[in-house]
């Protein structure tokens, strides 16, 4: 059982709340959400806000809750392959009322058709809150071009 190592990214102001599904390896070790450097993710919502790309985790943390964004992930632990979403088994969801009862989240959006699933199946009897499903910032989701997960990702801003 490998169990999610960082805390999620939230204030008060929060109003946009992003999940993915579980922190790859490569995050894991850097103890942050979306640490490998082929994930689109960072250069995504900073296109999207118009903000330079944040590198550091300060910066990443600061660019989150400058722009109302909490982040977070859908599992707290279960028995993965690497960072392998199709291997996951043994599910815990997140506690995610953690967020909820101390932030005002106006839209909820999970990253990905992994994170849509386990939220589905597991946040959302709980929470009774829709989730908008974006196609996934993955490098393992070559469909999408950088310029079309960017136009695709808007939707957050609205």
């Amino acid at each position: 059982m490998t169990n999610h190592p960082f805390p999620p990214v939230y204030d008060k102001n929060s109003k946009i709340l992003i999940l993915g599904s579980f922190p790859s390896v490569k995050s894991r070790e850097e103890m942050f959400f979306y640490g490998h450097p082929q994930n689109r993710f960072w250069k995504v919502t900073a296109a999207v806000m118009q903000s330079e790309i944040p590198s550091t985790v300060e910066e990443k943390k600061k660019f989150l809750l400058t722009n109302s964004i909490a982040l977070w992930d859908v599992i707290a632990s279960c028995d993965i392959v690497g960072s392998a979403d199709s291997s996951i088994k043994n599910v815990v969801p997140n506690n995610l009322r953690i967020i909820f009862d101390s932030t005002d989240i106006q839209k909820i959006f999970v990253n990905g058709k992994t994170a849509e699933k386990y939220y589905n199946r597991y946040i959302f009897p709980t929470v009774k809150r829709e989730a908008v499903c974006l196609p996934s910032t993955s490098p393992a989701n070559a469909a999408y071009s950088l310029n079309r997960l960017i136009e695709a990702w808007q939707i957050i801003k609205k």
